[in-house]
């Protein structure tokens, strides 16, 4: 049954449209997104699909395919934030804050299903959030820029859901291009498309879901960003992105013994730092190069950012004592996924050594696929 059938199933009659947006994996540029600096997501071909029609009565329907709720029916004049502690906060947020921002937004009926993996680190919420506001905006017609959609989306999720995250997630969703990287600055919200082909130069990169599930509105992710606005704090800058690479030095002796900031504002310079090495190296077609700055990044977020796992830890070094280019952690932390860079030929040796290790460790199997670098949100029918 397509999801328009299931959708007629539910609600008795034909959608209005389908939708879709992409999870997406992160390259180069973790917890950077929330200090204003730089990150690298791309879209991955995982997509979380709505069919959605309006509603003129106040009412907000919700159905996902994946959750074994029924449908959720809800106002639109009483949803308010931390309310719901579900699935439905992600959709529920996102009528919330376009209603919020003035947006006449009277109901909707909508029918979910997705293929982005959960709490893997791929974004699996911001996809959620991004197809819900994509097919509300079109529908009433709002006329939203999707980096404005994609700001909608983040202030759903730290004010409605209560995860603190910054704004990668959602403009990845919505704003990745088919066959690019995005380089994004997250103060602003410019944005560059830089091309990104493995497959067209002999390689691949690896995403391995850990499964070992992890949830951003837990503490530590909220610790971690409250120590970055301490660091900020004390070294008198509005955000860490305004500590520039080259002092560095200078910046953590400022800090003196406040051991744990310090620690936190070198990974996020250093960070910024690696984000643009990688942008110079994929504009320079040097796209091997790019894997010891992706060991260089999980090594911060290990011993810096110390947002790694064990099962983190031995996806990284399996892959790589097994020939990849590079391997690092990659999303919010403490679980999730790991992505590693190696030759085309080389991708089923890695892949069966990292599930070797992974049997001989007691851990679940991961599961273990070719990201492919693909389309933003957009309209399916």
């Amino acid at each position: 049954m397509s999801i328009a059938e299931k959708f007629e199933e539910l609600y008795g009659s034909a959608p209005e449209g389908v939708w879709a947006a992409p999870g997406r994996v992160n390259l180069i540029g973790e917890h950077t997104d929330y200090n204003d600096g730089f990150v690298m997501p791309f879209a991955l071909p995982h997509t979380t699909v709505a069919a959605v029609s309006r509603r003129t009565d106040g009412v907000l329907r919700l159905h996902s395919a994946d959750v074994e709720d029924g449908v959720v029916e809800l106002r639109v004049d009483e949803i308010a934030p931390r309310s719901d502690t579900g699935w439905t906060a992600y959709p529920a947020g996102v009528v919330w804050a376009l209603r919020e921002a003035g947006h006449a937004v009277t109901g909707a009926d909508i029918h979910l299903a997705s293929t982005v993996p959960t709490g893997a680190g791929l974004s699996s919420s911001a996809a959620l959030e991004v197809v819900t506001a994509l097919a509300l905006d079109e529908l009433y017609e709002l006329g939203i820029e999707r980096p404005q959609l994609a700001r909608l989306c983040q202030r759903a999720e730290n004010m409605y859901v209560g995860a603190p995250t910054g704004i990668m997630d959602q403009t990845a969703s919505a704003c990745c291009e088919d066959g690019h990287a995005l380089f994004l600055d997250t103060r602003d919200l410019a944005q560059q498309q830089i091309p990104f082909d493995l497959a067209a130069e002999g390689m691949r990169l690896l995403v391995v879901d850990t499964r070992v599930k992890h949830a951003h509105s837990d503490g530590e992710y909220g610790k971690r960003r409250a120590g970055c606005e301490k660091g900020a704090a004390l070294l008198g800058v509005t955000a860490l992105r305004d500590v520039a690479y080259d002092e560095l030095d200078a910046a953590l002796e400022r800090l003196g013994d406040e051991e744990e900031v310090r620690r936190l504002v070198r990974h996020i310079v250093t960070e910024n730092h690696r984000v643009e090495r990688v942008v110079s190296l994929l504009k320079a077609g040097d796209t091997r190069a790019i894997g010891p700055v992706l060991n260089e990044g999980h090594a911060s977020l290990r011993d810096d950012f110390r947002i790694s796992c064990a099962e983190l830890d031995l996806v990284v070094d399996t892959a790589l004592s097994a020939g990849a280019l590079g391997a690092r952690m990659t999303g919010g932390g403490f679980g999730g996924s790991a992505i590693v860079l190696v030759e085309a030929v080389d991708a089923e040796t890695v892949t069966k050594a990292v599930e070797e290790a992974f049997a001989a460790a007691g851990y679940t199997a991961p599961r273990v696929f070719t990201a492919i670098p693909s389309a933003g949100a957009r309209r399916l029918s």
